[in-house]
């Protein structure tokens, strides 16, 4: 389709392409500081959801491997006190026993219990907007996926010929002028206009292949 289209319908396409970028910069950072409550902003509930996705891939290795000296006291004393691990946080509180064995598994099971009772008033507290939550959360990650495809097309354009992802950023997603780009890529005016038309057919390029 690309080859197709002129020199004219090539830039039209490309500056709308890097308008709705920009749009979706502005759109995520207005998503992700949006309060949830308690301190807490969707953008860092992606993250959590971020780590426990990592937590995942880590379980099956040794947990000495990427918890802590205290990490791991905490986890021995979980493993020696429950006998089942339930999934909700309020039933994992409700499973943890008040009184250990002696006075460090007291404190251990005191400091366990805190972390998870943290995690039920935090739930708590935002349940009412659950779904406003995770339908906000589930945008964010939307437009972040891509945001993270343009930027990726323009990688690609750079690995193809050094100078063009380069001049797509500054141009045409940053929107700075024809010198200040030739300025920053090094070039003259004339080789920066002789590169332009190429760097946009090549950058739409990569985005028709991305979209399929």
């Amino acid at each position: 389709m690309v080859e197709e289209l002129d020199n004219k319908q090539v830039e039209r396409l490309v500056r709308d392409a890097a308008k709705r970028y920009r749009a979706i910069g502005v759109q995520a950072k207005a998503l992700g500081n949006y309060s949830i409550g308690g301190g807490m902003t969707v953008s860092r509930l992606n993250q959590e959801d971020q780590l426990q996705d990592l937590h995942k891939r880590l379980r099956p290795m040794p947990s000495y491997m990427y918890l802590n000296a205290h990490e791991q006291k905490l986890e021995t004393v979980a493993h020696a006190y429950l006998d089942k691990y339930p999934a909700g946080t309020k039933a994992q509180l409700a499973a943890i026993p008040k009184k250990g064995a002696d006075l460090e598994d007291d404190r251990l099971l005191r400091e366990l219990r805190g972390k998870v009772e943290k995690v039920v008033e935090a739930r708590a507290g935002r349940q009412g907007d659950y779904d406003a939550v995770i339908e906000r959360m589930t945008k964010l990650q939307a437009l972040l996926e891509e945001k993270e495809q343009t930027d990726e097309a323009v990688r690609l354009v750079e690995e193809e010929r050094d100078g063009f992802g380069q001049l797509i950023r500054l141009y045409y997603l940053e929107q700075r002028t024809a010198d200040s780009a030739a300025i920053a890529l090094c070039v003259s005016r004339p080789t920066f206009f002789r590169w332009k038309p190429q760097a946009a057919r090549m950058f739409l390029r990569v985005l028709e292949w991305q979209r399929g």
